[in-house]
């Protein structure tokens, strides 16, 4: 396991006074550890986890051919390009059993979506082309053009095939996923366990929910935008709650934390120039960096490994975030998540940014990069735009609650001109 200092050596042009938003992912990517425990989890408690190994099909997807609609089943072959097909109809095939019968060249079975094809035929006309001819539907006729052979049939096996991988490890369980692994008759699947987040605010000036309002204090909105963000993440989240600027508090929390937790969260006490103890806590405790983050909002972030008390674990990773409310969730969506992530085994690619036209000029100043609460929207010409939430504080909590997205002005970005094209950091479910 690397230090602080190790990985810092790593990174060309390292400076924890002014670190491009670029240089944090790239740190943390070296810093963070995968849980290695993993459990067997049923279907219904597996959604949101993450796979710890690969999931093998035991059986082909779909068993056996089998039609793709209702229609007649009939052999291809007998298909010519500029000459109508006329076929008897011979039985009747349902979903859910085999068709017990012969049909050969001349004859079709009537059969229903999922049925499998009877023997010796391959091809399905669908039973809105056909020109029914007798009384009891005796014959069909197919038009000439309107068919190839092997048209409307599922091949055993093209979905999945037996011995084959179904889902990878490192995957997250989402529904499409779950209902796959049903399809398999698979009643479980091997998970990474939770991982597990402590999570406190730290001042005096800060109020829980309940506590009459005095002067100078502000009531504790992030300990709940950031339990609201690790439990989108499938996170087992540990409150515990708001830790006063005491240093016998705070060191006995950061200890109860890295003893029971994979990470710790804090909010607040990280900014150059505190007065509290807070960041002198962390630096007693562990391995830890300091960050002036070339970006807005969020400036300061403390980073590392808080050490536990007792000798049989190592401790926990501490993120420590700033303590104004937007950019506790702003460096949260940019950094934190990236690397919980990839502390819960999950290889998934991360969601494209969004690519959409601004609808307002920006200021925007080169050498840091800007997240702007944005909402995104459909032009009247079909293409995607998008604005500001109005002002972008860091303390107006209403912007980001009204917004969809984060538009992110890079680095080396300037000022925004109108219809200009921005990337955006859609939420999709993480707020």
């Amino acid at each position: 396991m690397k230090t602080i200092a190790q990985i810092a050596a790593e990174l060309q042009g390292y400076d924890p006074q002014a670190l491009p938003a670029k240089a944090v992912l790239d740190f943390l990517q070296r810093l963070v550890t995968p849980v290695t425990e993993s459990t067997e989890q049923p279907l219904f408690d597996a959604l949101g986890k993450v796979l710890s190994a690969d999931v093998i099909s035991p059986m082909d997807v779909p068993p056996h051919d089998n039609s793709a609609m209702d229609g007649y089943a009939f052999d291809g072959s007998q298909l010519q390009a500029d000459v109508p097909l006329t076929l008897k109809v011979v039985g009747t095939a349902l979903a859910g059993k085999a068709w017990v019968g012969t049909a050969g060249l001349g004859d079709c079975v009537k059969i229903m979506t999922g049925a499998i094809m009877p023997a010796g035929l391959d091809t399905v006309v669908p039973q809105e082309i056909v020109t029914q001819l007798g009384g009891e539907t005796a014959f069909v006729v197919i038009p000439p053009g309107m068919l190839k052979l092997g048209d409307n049939r599922r091949l055993r096996g093209e979905d999945l095939a037996q011995g084959h991988p179904a889902l990878l490890k490192g995957q997250t369980i989402t529904p499409a996923r779950l209902g796959l692994a049903a399809s398999l008759g698979l009643p479980s699947l091997p998970c990474w366990r939770p991982l597990r987040v402590a999570y406190f605010s730290t001042g005096d000036e800060i109020l829980s929910l309940g506590e009459p309002p005095r002067e100078g204090a502000v009531y504790d909105s992030n300990r709940y935008t950031t339990f609201g963000l690790l439990k989108r993440l499938g996170c087992q989240v540990i409150d515990m709650g708001v830790v006063k600027d005491d240093p016998s508090l705070l060191e006995a929390a950061f200890q109860s934390a890295a003893a029971q937790a994979d990470a710790i969260i804090t909010s607040g006490g990280v900014s150059v120039g505190d007065a509290d103890y807070t960041k002198a806590m962390m630096k007693k405790l562990g391995d830890v960096a300091f960050w002036r983050i070339a970006m807005r909002p969020g400036r300061p972030m403390a980073v590392g490994r808080i050490a536990a008390a007792e000798s049989q674990k190592t401790g926990a990773m501490l993120f420590g975030l700033p303590g104004n409310p937007v950019a506790v969730m702003v460096t949260f969506l940019a950094f934190v998540r990236p690397a919980l992530l990839q502390m819960m085994g999950c290889t998934d690619s991360p969601s494209p940014l969004l690519k959409a036209h601004s609808q307002e000029p920006m200021r925007k100043k080169s050498g840091r990069t800007e997240y702007q609460r944005g909402w995104v929207s459909t032009a009247a010409d079909g293409s995607l735009q998008v604005r500001t939430t109005g002002s972008q504080g860091s303390g107006v909590l209403s912007s980001m609650a009204e917004a969809n997205g984060l538009i992110m002005l890079h680095h080396d970005q300037g000022n925004v001109a109108v219809g200009e094209l921005l990337d955006v950091m859609m939420f999709d479910g993480a707020i």
